[in-house]
């Protein structure tokens, strides 16, 4: 069995599509390794590549766009709805076939070391990868963002695992680490009051006694004058969408809101879609290795 790892690296740059173009020629050019998807988002200002492949591939591939963003995006510049710390926000390693947690741990912890001796760009550890239990959530690494993380990493507890208590002038800081299999899952509210937002957020995620696999925060797309509740959903077989879907719609109602719409950002198992029709549709005994056609094909 062929070993395969996933690797989501999310960027701090949505709007220029030079750069966005040239990070996802990066990911095809490294052999072992297929880009599945690329998705920017100019009010978010960020982009997110999903590649799979060997792990020397993936590892390869995630340097080399590491490096790529050290080049072209300026944290100085950067101005964004979702929050980030460094041109390279976060580079997470997921295992798919036949490679362990622990396997996934080690290839993150070599890539971490060499973004730091190659680039000069300090590294956290997070998820499966952490040094200490209260480095495990990367909403807590990121708290303070770019512009906060030169004060923070002076204090004793956020010393960077690999680099000096300083960020890279225009670079920032990076997280790295092994994960579970996550959903971006965006729901676009009609108002622009972004505090209704902030509100259903702070409802539904884990953290402020929501659901337990739930990480949410309340945007603005400026474009479109319209607030969001945008969504990381870490574990489907405990939260599924229709669920936190349907938290949000009924907190909505509560401000007199309606839903306009949602997304999804890069990919999503198939599974989780079936279940959110079974669900909408009251789909009873349903069988999703039987029943779907797809299924059958592969």
């Amino acid at each position: 069995m062929a070993k395969v790892v996933e690797c989501i690296p999310n960027f701090s740059e949505g709007c220029n599509q030079e750069i966005i173009n040239a990070l996802g020629e990066t990911a095809k050019s490294v052999p072992g390794v297929t880009l599945l998807d690329l998705s920017s988002d100019t009010s978010h200002n960020r982009t997110v590549l999903t590649m799979v492949g060997s792990p020397e591939g993936v590892a390869e591939a995630a340097f080399r766009l590491c490096k790529l963003a050290s080049e072209k995006i300026d944290m100085t510049k950067h101005k964004g709805e979702h929050p980030r710390m460094g041109a390279t926000d976060v580079v997470p390693f997921v295992p798919i076939q036949g490679v362990s947690v622990e396997e996934c741990v080690e290839i993150s912890k070599s890539v971490a070391k060499r973004i730091w001796e190659e680039l000069k760009i300090p590294v956290f550890l997070y998820e499966y990868s952490a040094s200490h239990p209260d480095r495990q959530n990367l909403a807590a690494i990121r708290k303070g963002e770019f512009e906060g993380m030169p004060d923070k990493m002076l204090k004793d507890e956020w010393a960077p695992d690999f680099g000096e208590r300083k960020i890279h002038p225009t670079a920032g800081a990076t997280v790295v680490g092994s994960r579970p299999p996550l959903v971006a899952f965006n729901v676009n509210l009609g108002t622009s009051d972004l505090g209704i937002a902030n509100k259903i957020a702070k409802t539904i995620r884990g953290s402020s006694g929501g659901y337990k696999y739930c990480k949410a925060i309340g945007v603005m797309l400026e474009d479109r004058n319209i607030a969001q509740v945008s969504i990381n959903m870490v574990n489907l077989e405990g939260t599924p969408l229709y669920r936190v879907y349907e938290a949000i719609r009924f907190e909505a109602e509560r401000w007199g809101v309606p839903i306009v719409g949602s997304e999804i950002v890069g990919l999503v198992p198939a599974k989780a879609l079936v279940d959110t029709a079974e669900y909408y549709l009251k789909i009873e005994n349903f069988d999703y290795g039987k029943q779907v056609l797809e299924n059958h094909l592969l």
